[in-house]
């Protein structure tokens, strides 16, 4: 996502609201998402200059949970709510939500500092082969099965992509 600064944001916001300008025309002449300009316009409605700025922040379970009982209980979309808390980054209220849905227990709380939130999936790395003088005969036919497989895959996309290559070239000349 592009990120803007908080004049250019101030400036689509307050041509919005001197109302010569819709939603769809400003988003289109400036080139910003319709949605993200509609946030902007109800985050400045709610906290003004100050809620275009950008913000990092740890929330609270109890303040996780407040939100997303407020959404429940007013039939707020996530958009609303988050430009009501405050809350940069819409996204966040679906994680929320998510975590809220397991129903297990601290699912909302932040984690403690050094805590890893998100750990990457640990890449499967193939084992060294052994020697072939001390694999079985039926590993090297597997062996042998998976390179004639790999070999045959890589001809065909080789030769999809010469087709797909000369299938351009003959367009360009027409």
């Amino acid at each position: 996502m592009a990120k803007y600064d908080v004049q250019f944001k101030v400036k689509l916001v307050k041509e919005y609201l001197s109302g010569n300008s819709g939603y769809r025309l400003i988003a289109d002449t400036y080139r910003v998402d319709i949605s993200q300009l509609r946030y902007w316009v109800a985050s400045y409605q709610h906290h003004g200059v100050s809620g275009l700025e950008d913000k990092r922040a740890t929330y609270s379970a109890e303040f996780k949970q407040q939100v997303l009982q407020h959404i429940e209980r007013e039939g707020l979309s996530d958009r609303q709510a988050a430009a009501l808390y405050d809350i940069r980054s819409i996204g966040t209220i679906g994680k929320w939500r998510r975590a809220y849905n397991t129903s297990e227990p601290g699912a909302l709380r932040p984690p403690h500092k050094g805590e890893i939130q998100m750990q990457m999936p640990k890449k499967h790395l193939p084992k060294a082969p052994a020697p072939d003088e001390t694999r079985t005969q039926q590993e090297l036919l597997d062996e042998l099965a998976y390179l004639r497989a790999e070999n045959a895959y890589l001809k065909k996309l080789g030769a999809l992509i010469e087709a797909k290559q000369a299938a351009a070239l003959q367009k360009k000349r027409k």
